[in-house]
């Protein structure tokens, strides 16, 4: 029996707590099909490539919820929380935990970081070990300063559009410690707008759409020929915002 597993092997529905097919989120298609067929979650990183109100941001906030992690963000355990504006996809999904896998997980949510802060701030775990001043970083200087410091051991990690207060350079460190846990045992889920951070190498990628999920390669996708077209001759796509 294998016990060297990653900490999240399977998702599937939760038979017991099934979620009306009507309403949503189950009128994305994309959240229809992981309910409907389920999904095998491979080790490493698993990025989740989509338009906006494609379904990506809902399935790593579901997901992230059904393994224990705040819809806010934070670490496990962590009780953050202001708004509850979640949707019900975590109460109708099942985790297969891996054999052997510990329980540490982090949910990076680019929204919400701003009252993560405050919350650790108000929150320290204990009068000696504070945390730094996050509110006096600039955005992306905070984002890379907590994943410096919580992305360190293999566990479950969720991000949601991390790419939102990163340069290019600094998405290229992301990108760095993303295989640091990829190598050291852990698994990565994260949905993006990036193709900097898509072009990971050996990551899996899930394009999210009206056809739900479909697995594809970096230079299949339709963001990484779009930014091509747009990066080659920007006057084609503008032209059609500018009056003549």
């Amino acid at each position: 029996m294998d016990f060297d597993q990653p900490p999240v092997v399977r998702i599937a529905a939760d038979p017991e707590r099934p979620l009306p097919p009507d309403r949503w989120p189950m009128t994305i298609p994309a959240v229809a099909q992981l309910v409907r067929d389920g999904l095998e979650l491979s080790s490493g990183v698993t990025f989740l490539v989509g338009e906006n109100g494609s379904g990506k941001s809902t399935l790593v906030e579901g997901i992230a919820m059904a393994y224990g992690l705040g819809a806010e963000g934070g670490s496990s355990g962590s009780r953050h929380g202001t708004r509850e504006s979640e949707s019900p996809l975590s109460r109708g999904l099942r985790l297969q935990r891996g054999l052997g896998a510990g329980r540490w997980g982090f949910f990076l949510r680019a929204e919400t970081m701003h009252g993560y802060y405050t919350y650790l701030e108000e929150n320290p775990t204990s009068p000696r070990n504070r945390e730094p001043a996050f509110h006096e970083m600039s955005h992306g200087e905070s984002f890379l300063e907590v994943i410096g410091r919580r992305f360190d051991s293999p566990g479950f990690y969720c991000l949601d559009e991390p790419e939102a207060a990163l340069s290019f350079t600094s998405t290229l460190s992301l990108m760095g410690s993303f295989l640091d846990l990829a190598d050291g045992g852990g698994q990565v889920l994260c949905a993006t707008h990036s193709p900097v951070l898509a072009a990971l190498p050996d990551a899996r990628i899930l394009e999210v759409g009206e056809w739900g999920l479909r697995e594809t390669t970096w230079d299949d996708l339709e963001l990484v020929w779009h930014w091509r077209r747009f990066l080659g001759a920007p006057e084609a796509y503008l032209r059609h915002l500018v009056s003549e």
